[in-house]
């Protein structure tokens, strides 16, 4: 429980927050394979607008925010989803899946297990 009276408590779960919020925009952006100038000029802001926020300078607006997320092609919530580290894959994944029918859904399902059981 956050008490709004206590500023160290307060300053703290803020940095906290802006850290994961850079670190996951590095990570997406380096995934995407996009510059942060040229992320920033698609976004239509100053060449420099991305690199202020990765070292921690600013913080996007919440506007400003949606932008990334929508630049990306993730929702807001996707951003935050540590346990996914490409939204947008498995995004285009699922969008692909959907277009199976029900036995070559189960294959790729089988073959997906299969993957990740050999991974631990």
């Amino acid at each position: 429980m956050i008490i709004m009276g206590d500023s160290t408590m307060k300053e703290n779960h803020e940095h906290e927050y802006e850290e994961k919020l850079v670190k996951r925009l590095i990570e997406l952006r380096q995934q995407k394979n996009v510059s942060a100038r040229d992320m920033s000029l698609s976004l239509g802001q100053s060449d420099g607008y991305i690199n202020k926020i990765e070292n921690r300078k600013s913080m996007p607006s919440l506007f400003g925010f949606f932008c990334i997320c929508e630049y990306f092609g993730i929702t807001p919530k996707e951003f935050f989803d540590y346990e996914t580290e490409s939204p947008a894959i498995s995004n285009a994944l699922s969008d692909e899946i959907r277009r199976l029918d029900y036995s070559e859904s189960m294959h790729i399902l089988e073959v997906v297990r299969d993957i990740n059981k050999r991974r631990k």
